[in-house]
């Protein structure tokens, strides 16, 4: 096989062959086919697109290029749960013990975050002494004995997917909507799913700013898992503001507490409950939606669910008593509001801007392996909606550093956008596909 020929192909936008696809990805990945070429190559998808088929055979020759976990050894269906990625997103936190608690097998691999604000595992690791590295017999056992573990990604999962993101990043093809579907896909199956639930953020603080483009994206990612033999649905959700009130590891974790106890935010309970009730279904423990949602809203009144996070935490080393007792969890050494100058409704909060502020703060990190601040962040005091006079609180932010958190402010401040009359808010969920 020529690269150049393969590249020639797509550029004129002919579908390529299952083989002509593997030998891409197995060239790429043994260093045969260089930057340049795959990077042509990306362009030309960029342009030109690739076939529902095509998509899924790049999926699975980049799931083929390294290891693959095998969870046949943990009984029942096996739903694995994917997002985006937003502002205030810990939604894993209470999904993962939520649909556990309710007899459906959670083994998560989760990542760290990169900007905006720290990813599950560093939230998770909130919690002292938690333990993200496991070995696969204890992740195996732990899930068996209890029903859910979170662990950091390990093993070679997906590699040439991690060498084509980091060329995509340079050479602005990362918006192609068949390589972000495949990516993301290749790295679900690879870690052992029977079924997926995705949930594919839209709007300022999303990486897909409209429905439009949020749908398109949902659409080949579950066109990739009914081609490949996964079950797949897609929730698209808002990302126009936080999730919830809180940004930043320690806080968000409190929030989820909350949640699970039942006294949660409306928004991330709903978003929660909807997540969960899909992914039952997808295992099979429900045979419809809303026997699902009523099942899973059971179990927060009940307190099993927030059992099974204490479970998930001591399993793991972690300070379980701080799940009972979150004052036990990290505190910042300063709090400071953000105050409403005018009066008025809150027309808009830039989710972008308030994870930007929580990255100044130290919630965050720019570059891989920097250390975070699990005690900073941002706890928004007012949503959408909301009527305002001044003097009221808008925010409240937890800070280490008094300078940076007078950055963090300012960012805060501008983040809020006040109209003189009432607006009318978006739905949270904006459509399953």
């Amino acid at each position: 096989m020529r690269m150049t020929d393969v590249i020639a192909k797509k550029r004129d936008g002919h579908e390529l062959s299952r083989e002509e696809i593997y030998e891409l990805v197995k060239g790429y990945t043994d260093g045969s086919i260089p930057d340049y070429q795959m990077a042509a190559w990306a362009m030309a998808v960029y342009f030109q697109g690739m076939t529902p088929r095509e998509t899924a055979d790049l999926t699975m020759a980049m799931v083929e290029s390294g290891d693959q976990l095998d969870l046949s050894a943990i009984p029942g269906i096996k739903v694995d749960k994917h997002s985006t990625g937003g502002v205030g997103d810990k939604i894993t936190l209470v999904v993962a013990p939520l649909v556990a608690s309710a007899g459906i097998p959670v083994a998560k691999m989760s990542g760290r975050g990169l900007g905006f604000s720290g990813g599950t595992i560093d939230k998770l690791e909130s919690f002292a002494g938690f333990q993200v590295e496991l070995s696969q017999a204890d992740f195996f056992r732990q899930v068996r004995d209890i029903g859910v573990a979170v662990i950091g990604q390990t093993g070679n999962l997906a590699p040439a997917d991690k060498k084509l993101y980091a060329l995509r990043d340079v050479t602005a093809t990362v918006e192609a909507v068949p390589l972000i579907a495949s990516s993301i896909m290749s790295k679900k199956i690879a870690a052992g799913a029977d079924a997926i639930l995705l949930d594919v953020k839209v709007g300022k603080g999303a990486f897909m700013k409209t429905l439009e483009e949020a749908e398109t994206l949902a659409r080949a990612m579950v066109a990739i898992g009914e081609q490949v033999g996964r079950k797949t649905v897609a929730v698209i959700s808002d990302m126009n503001q936080p999730l919830g009130y809180a940004v930043g590891n320690a806080l968000e974790v409190r929030e989820a507490i909350d949640t699970l106890a039942g006294k949660g935010p409306d928004d991330l309970s709903e978003l929660a409950l909807t997540i969960g009730a899909h992914m039952l279904v997808l295992g099979q423990a429900e045979a419809d939606f809303t026997a699902a949602y009523e099942l899973l809203r059971q179990q927060l009144a009940n307190g099993k669910a927030l059992a099974k996070l204490a479970e998930l935490v001591s399993a793991q080393g972690g300070r379980a008593e701080a799940v009972e007792n979150p004052s036990l969890l990290p505190r910042s050494s300063h709090q400071i509001e953000v105050k409403c100058s005018q009066a008025g409704c809150i027309s808009g909060i830039d989710a972008e801007r308030i994870g930007h502020a929580s990255v100044v703060l130290g919630a965050g990190r720019l570059t891989k392996g920097a250390p975070i601040d699990y005690a900073v962040g941002i706890v928004l005091s007012k949503k959408v909606g909301a009527e305002v006079a001044p003097g009221d609180t808008l925010a409240v932010i937890h800070a280490n550093d008094l300078q940076l958190a007078e950055t963090a402010r300012q960012e805060v401040e501008a983040a809020f956008s006040i109209a003189a009359e009432s607006v009318q808010t978006q739905p949270l969920i904006r459509k399953i596909i």
